[in-house]
């Protein structure tokens, strides 16, 4: 088994509406994730061969995301979810490259350099 790992980042506001803590309030981090795939084969052919999957695959799926919804966006206003944790967030991002991306197996997403969630449906 092999598993890729292509990191994205993105800056974005957000606010949690259900939260009792300071996170109601509007504010904003620099988002780090990391789009996983895995696979127990290897391409034979073309220029692939030797690879799971080329990362350049990865980017391609997560690149108009990003630009579209993500990076220097208000979350709550972009994503459509009204509390926009990091696991919502992260659940959204993978839902919608999952069929561009058979091989996907999990979104890691850090919302600080300490605070951090991996979803895997």
């Amino acid at each position: 088994m092999w598993k890729l790992e292509k990191e994205f980042r993105f800056e974005a506001s957000h606010q949690l509406p259900h939260h009792e803590g300071k996170c109601r309030r509007l504010h904003g981090h620099s988002w780090v994730g990391r789009i996983v795939c895995e696979g127990n084969e290897l391409k034979t052919s073309g220029s692939e061969t030797g690879m799971i999957l080329d990362y350049e695959e990865i980017k391609k799926a997560i690149s108009p995301l990003n630009l579209e919804y993500l990076d220097h966006w208000h979350l709550n206003e972009t994503l459509k979810l009204e509390n926009p944790t990091t696991e919502e967030v992260a659940r959204w991002i993978y839902d919608r490259i999952k069929p561009k991306l058979p091989l996907l197996t999990a979104v890691i997403l850090e919302e600080t350099c300490t605070a951090r969630c991996e979803y895997r449906p």
